[in-house]
């Protein structure tokens, strides 16, 4: 069952959490950001970000990443940004979630 995943601004896109799916993903489900699960549950891997190409520029993707990692802060999970969109646009323009990435001990990084 999809539930809210983060709420803003009357202008910003609905946003869901799909737990079956394993993705935070807008009202229509076409536009996603999937995550693996690692560590017991406790680290969140974000490895694909989709927005179709007649919603690209808007700023969709970036709602999905709040939207994943918000989730993660508030559950204690640490992320891992496996996904290019995440770790090379997303979070060189939003710093302040450097603080939920993974820094555990040893390497636990994506089979991808």
């Amino acid at each position: 069952m999809a539930t809210p995943a983060a709420s803003s601004a009357a202008e910003a896109p609905k946003i869901v959490w799909n737990e079956a799916k394993r993705r935070f993903e807008s009202e229509d489900q076409k536009s996603y950001i999937e995550y693996v699960l690692r560590g017991n549950g406790k680290v969140m891997d974000l490895v694909h970000t989709f927005v179709p190409s007649s919603k690209r520029g808007l700023g969709l993707a970036s709602h999905l990443c709040v939207a994943a990692f918000n989730h993660a802060k508030s559950n204690s999970i640490s992320v891992i940004p496996t996904c290019s969109y995440v770790s090379d646009t997303f979070l060189p323009r939003n710093p302040s979630w450097n603080s939920v990435l993974y820094s555990g001990p040893g390497e636990m990084k994506s089979s991808i």
